[in-house]
């Protein structure tokens, strides 16, 4: 799914005036859970889910086309936890 097209679902889903009031208020959604990961919280959402910013250790590994091994340093990375809720909606047949 595109942007535009989430954003027309949102539209057609939430309570907006215009497509562009629901544009603005999902980039300020997005805006605001990257800029709380960016400080090192996490945001939690009851039933759908949590966003934390993990740490991924240093490691070595091997380029396939060459084979010589290289070293991957250690970087933060963002971690989805699906909840319960959202779990059981996937799954649903």
């Amino acid at each position: 799914m595109t942007k535009k097209e989430f954003v027309d679902l949102y539209f057609a889903e939430g309570d907006f005036s215009t497509k562009a009031e629901a544009e603005r208020k999902a980039v300020a959604f997005v805006a605001t859970i990257e800029k709380a990961l960016a400080k090192g919280e996490e945001v939690s959402f009851l039933g759908f889910g949590k966003f934390k910013v993990v740490e991924r250790a240093p490691r070595t590994c091997r380029n396939p086309q060459t084979g010589k091994e290289m070293k991957v340093p250690a970087k933060k990375a963002v971690k989805f936890t699906a909840g319960k809720d959202l779990g059981v909606l996937v799954n649903k047949k």
